[in-house]
């Protein structure tokens, strides 16, 4: 009896591990079968290139205009092969939708560039890091630590003091021309250095560390809109045969250098005397260490994320101020009709406050009508597929890299009336059209999805009391020997190719508005 139960248990397992065997069998079948249909479909059309080159022999300065003018040849989705990396280049609103928004846990990763893992700690920051645990704690402690409206309530008297003493500093200035682009950083440097910190640039400060940051930031976005072969022929980075690494390698020095001595600072006096900005609660997370509800941050971490806030917030809100004021001088009507609002809102016997942003709608349009024309970063962050993706019956291939040509999206004459005119009054007519929290995919400046722009809640704050206050202060001329012009420089950030160079007169009645 015994034998025939053992024999029953052997026939019982050999048909348990058969079957299991065919079970398997015909799910790697399925599983390849899926595959292949996956890889059957095309890739995105596109120009010819040359062998191992592609196109990136043929790649032109104003990428912008160029990929623009290729979209039109080669439709919405476009392929360019550079060198052994596949980028993809989104040209319409309703892709961008289905990248952004319908696929957004497949698009959640950023193109990391060899320059960005060396300035960024390796890429464990908010911009750089993978979807996951490491990006959702990092992006968790910047948003309620910094950007929920009651922390920005909290720095208001750190940005208003800001504000008040670039007015002192132009005032000085009134009847000279001065660069739009090089006051506002430091102004948004200090605020930022303020809100981060608790301590920004005076005197001799002011004069020396500021330019000096400021032409490291240039150098930053030139290196990360360098072409480098390090990114496009991965075999070669250990080279660095464009010496772009070690470049940024000297500039990652000089930033460590700056946080090292200022968390050193902040751990000798422990804290005392010092309001609770960002940098103390990172200390006293980083102290705490993991005990299951508090993530614990490491030294890197919290400099990752200082490189972040300073990087981003100095170089884009000053170059779009500068935009902003470049087209109201082009447009003196449009640029009264701001003041005129301002001062009705305000008075003359008064400066402006954060109170007074919500009724300023013109000046709400004119901004908004210049990060359509002119968006900060054209392309967004590119990002970066993390499984193969099909596409309106095109393969996205995983580890491609992905253009959101949002330059072009918001000169679509298929929505915009009259795209290539500054127009504000289009969003006082259809205010909808308005809406940057990236729900509406003709407009994006600030990107979409769950790796939209962090530091939107501080930029709309900053931008409209900057600019107010520069109208409601000052009348503003050009130069007679400058010729006011919207030529672009393209890179990560698009800049004007020659600076704004204007001179202010100061116009409010009372001397106490400017000191």
């Amino acid at each position: 009896m015994s034998n025939f139960y053992d024999s029953l248990l052997d026939e019982f397992q050999s048909w348990w591990w058969a079957s299991f065997a065919v079970v398997l069998a015909l799910y790697y079948a399925w599983l390849m079968t899926k595959k292949s249909t996956i890889r059957k479909l095309p890739l995105p059309p596109g120009p010819p290139g040359l062998p191992l080159l592609g196109n990136l022999p043929f790649l032109q300065p104003d990428l912008n205009h160029y990929l623009t003018k290729l979209s039109n040849t080669y439709g919405p989705i476009m392929k360019l092969q550079l060198g052994r990396k596949i980028c993809i280049v989104i040209s319409s609103a309703s892709l961008a939708k289905i990248i952004l928004k319908d696929n957004d846990a497949i698009f959640a990763n950023h193109d990391v560039l060899a320059t960005s893992k060396t300035l960024f700690y390796g890429g464990i920051d908010i911009i750089f890091s993978p979807n996951g645990p490491q990006w959702r704690k990092m992006r968790k402690i910047f948003v309620h630590q910094l950007m929920s409206n009651a922390s920005l309530d909290a720095c208001y008297a750190l940005r208003r003091q800001g504000v008040r003493e670039m007015v002192k500093d132009v005032h000085g200035k009134a009847g000279s021309p001065i660069d739009i682009s090089e006051q506002m950083f430091i102004m948004v440097l200090n605020v930022t250095m303020s809100m981060v910190w608790g301590a920004p640039l005076h005197g001799e400060e002011r004069n020396s560390i500021g330019p000096e940051f400021r032409r490291l930031v240039r150098e930053v976005v030139e290196l990360s809109s360098t072409t480098n072969i390090s990114d496009l022929f991965p075999v070669l980075a250990p080279f660095d045969l464009q010496g772009i690494e070690s470049k940024t390698k000297k500039i990652l020095l000089w930033f460590d250098q700056m946080f090292e001595s200022v968390i050193a600072g902040r751990m000798k006096d422990n804290g005392k005397g010092k309001n609770k900005d960002l940098l103390q609660f990172l200390l006293e997370l980083k102290h705490q260490g993991d005990d299951g509800s508090t993530p614990c941050l490491s030294m890197d971490e919290i400099k990752a994320l200082f490189m972040d806030i300073l990087l981003a917030a100095t170089d884009t809100s000053s170059t779009t101020v500068e935009w902003t004021m470049t087209e109201m001088l082009r447009h003196p009507a449009k640029m009264r009709r701001a003041r005129e609002e301002i001062e009705e809102v305000v008075g003359n016997q008064n400066i402006v406050e954060e109170s007074h942003l919500p009724k300023l709608l013109y000046l709400d349009a004119i901004i908004k009508e210049t990060l359509r024309l002119h968006p900060t970063v054209p392309f967004l962050v590119p990002r970066n597929p993390s499984k193969d993706c099909c596409v309106l019956g095109y393969t996205i291939p995983q580890g491609s890299k992905i253009f959101i040509n949002i330059w072009k999206i918001q000169r679509d004459p298929e929505v915009w009336e009259n795209p290539l005119e500054f127009e504000p009054e289009r969003f006082l007519k259809e205010p909808g059209k308005g809406d940057y929290h990236g729900n509406f995919f003709h407009f994006l400046p600030f990107g979409s999805g769950r790796r939209i722009c962090a530091g939107l809640p501080l930029a709309e704050r900053m931008m409209k009391y900057v600019l107010a206050t520069l109208l409601h202060s000052f009348e503003w001329e050009i130069p007679t020997e400058v010729e006011l012009d919207v030529s672009e420089k393209f890179g990560i950030v698009m800049k004007k190719m020659n600076p704004l160079v204007a001179i202010p007169s100061p116009r409010l009645p009372i001397l106490g508005q400017y000191y």
